[in-house]
């Protein structure tokens, strides 16, 4: 769904409780937890983002508020909404001076804390969406204790408008994972000012 301006919160409500019943707009769920299906565009984002139990609490926290879109041209509402699966979020993105809403659900949950903490989730499209698939945020400490950011996702344009501007589509694609591993590495360090920490109000002004 298109919007010329950013949409209200009771906006965001109405639209995901349309969604409440809807199927995915894709037969492969859960897929992003083994081999991604033919077909689909396949994109992953693997990046150092911190060291440190500490660094990976940020960053679990991070991922359970949905900060890891929280870019200025971007953001995930309701932003509280639990990880947890079958609890879908509104996906807003700003472009070509309008405002994009996408419906997503999540699949399931990964919590582990043995023998290297990892936390994540993966959502998969709803009829809602501007194209078909699903995606996957995960934060993991390795044996050295660095600190990674994956994001892994496969898809496809679903809607025409997506099919005319598959090249435009793709290039925001790789700015979001650019942008969000940047944003996920601020997050773990520490490195995020009150400013910097008002993604609404910065979608609104773009």
């Amino acid at each position: 769904m298109i919007h010329l301006t950013l949409p209200a919160a009771d906006t965001i409500e109405q639209f995901l409780y349309r969604q409440r019943g809807e199927s995915f707009t894709y037969a492969q769920q859960g897929s992003t937890a083994n081999t991604p299906p033919d077909g689909f565009q396949i994109d992953r984002t693997y990046a150092k983002i911190g060291h440190g139990i500490e660094a990976f609490r940020a960053a679990k926290q991070a991922l359970e508020t949905w900060q890891q879109f929280d870019l200025g041209w971007v953001v995930a509402q309701p932003n509280e909404t639990e990880i947890r699966p079958g609890n879908s979020v509104c996906v807003i993105g700003r472009a070509a001076g309008m405002y994009w809403m996408n419906a997503c659900r999540i699949i399931y949950v990964v919590d582990e804390t043995t023998p290297n903490p990892r936390f994540g989730f993966a959502y998969g499209t709803l009829p809602a969406h501007m194209e078909a698939g699903e995606e996957r945020f995960l934060v993991e400490m390795d044996d050295a204790g660095d600190v990674w950011y994956e994001i892994y996702a496969f898809s496809r344009p679903r809607r025409l408008i997506t099919w005319l501007t598959y090249f435009y589509m793709r290039v925001l694609q790789k700015r979001f994972h650019r942008d969000s591993a940047a944003r996920m590495k601020a997050l773990a360090c520490g490195d995020v000012s009150p400013a910097d920490d008002q993604p609404v109000a910065q979608l609104s002004r773009l």
